[in-house]
This record gives C-alpha cells, structure tokens and sequence, in this order.
C-alpha cells in the first residue's frame, strides 16, 4: 500500500484558487508521484466566488469532475454551457482535442471540488461531455462512472470504476477488488481506518489486490466518513 497524505500533497495558492495535487501536475513535479495505474490526475480545488479557469485546451483524457459545495459554470468548444452541483457528475472526453472553461458563478460562495482524469484506453476519440445525476448515497457507494456506464454513472472510456462512498459513525465498508487490478482510495472528508493505517481528511492510498484477502477491500471509520475510490484495470 502506498500513502500520500493531505499535507504532502503539492499545494498552491493563487489566491482565487486554492489547490492540491495529489500527483504531478502543472507546476508541480514530483517524480514519485506521477500517477497511479491509468489514474493521472487527482486535485481537489476551492475557486474563489468569481473566480475560474478560462478557455484552455485538453486532449486524451476522461476527465471526471465532481463538485462537493458550491457551483461551478461549464463552456466547451462542443457548445456545451452549463452549471454543476453536487449530486450531478460532469465527464468530458477531451479525445483528439476539446477546448473549455470553469468557472465559479457565485459573487458570494466558493466552490470545493475533486477532479479525476484518467488516461482513455485509445487516442483520438470524439470529443464528448456529459452530465449525469449521482446523489451520493447516505450509506454505502455510489457509482460515479464506469466503462461505457455499463455499471452506472457517466461513460469512461477505460477499464476503470469511480466510486463515491459515505460511511457512518462506527460503521465498514467494502469493496472486491478483482486480481490484477488496484485501487486508489481518497478520503474527501472524515477518517478511516485501512487496516493498521489510519486516513483522514486529504489521505489517499494505493492498493494493489494481491496485497488484500481475497481481493477484499474493507475499512472503518470512527467518525463517518465521504470517500472517493477508482478500481482500475
């Protein structure tokens, strides 16, 4: 199991943007941590009220955001225009090449939101984007994407299953990890407990299923917890 904790994570603070990068990214290098199997990018960002990115380029990559507080307005190149919540999922295939914004439409709140890119198992796709409603469950897991969206969620063009997970006070949960596959748990808010390590707000860990009885991945939490999981192929 590798761990990347919160405050080891690359920070910067651009003032209407505060960010983390739990791999490589932009400005940050660090040649340890350059991804995790097709897992290339995992930051989580605040954008100040009034804030965002503005029209920039993508291409090759399945790029999932999900947006825990706040608002965030979406343009692309596709014509696309609209705004994300929680509880809603935007997935964008940059394919061969998309260009987009982001930005916070609020004058009064920030926006808080994790972002996901994974490497796409071709290049050169259509370029596509869709918004899909995921409430996240109260207890248990919560499909965010998946392999066509043949287990639910938004389509990914990747051997690869997203998950979101809340879990309460004192409670476990679980997921099966097939052999040759690994899994990158993030901790968005809360504690668990991962066998003997202990992950709190920021944590994340890479676990390969070899490393697990019968390919059991199972964790507790103390307090409740709101986790995010990529099984990937």
């Amino acid at each position: 199991m590798r761990i990347r904790r919160a405050s080891e994570r690359g920070f910067f603070d651009h003032g209407w943007l505060r960010t983390w990068h739990t791999f490589s990214f932009g400005e940050y290098a660090d040649p340890n941590w350059v991804r995790y199997r097709t897992l290339r990018v995992l930051n989580e960002d605040i954008v100040a009220p009034g804030g965002g990115f503005p029209m920039h380029p993508h291409r090759d990559m399945e790029i999932i955001t999900v947006v825990l507080s706040g608002e965030l307005e979406h343009s692309d190149s596709l014509g696309n225009t609209l705004r994300i919540t929680p509880g809603k999922i935007q997935k964008m295939t940059a394919g061969r090449g998309i260009v987009h914004s982001e930005r916070n439409p609020s004058d009064s709140e920030p926006v808080h939101l994790y972002q996901i890119w994974i490497f796409p198992d071709e290049k050169g796709l259509e370029p596509s984007f869709h918004e899909v409603d995921v409430p996240p469950a109260a207890e248990g897991w919560t499909v965010i994407a998946s392999r066509d969206a043949a287990a639910g969620g938004a389509p990914i063009h990747q051997d690869a299953l997203v998950l979101r997970g809340a879990i309460g006070s004192g409670a476990a949960l679980e997921h099966r990890l097939e052999a040759g596959r690994g899994a990158w748990l993030q901790v968005v808010s809360g504690d668990v407990l991962l066998g003997e390590e202990r992950l709190s707000t920021g944590d994340g860990a890479g676990i390969e299923a070899e490393a697990l009885e019968y390919g059991a991945l199972r964790f507790t939490s103390e307090n409740g917890a709101d986790v995010l999981l990529c099984d990937l192929g």
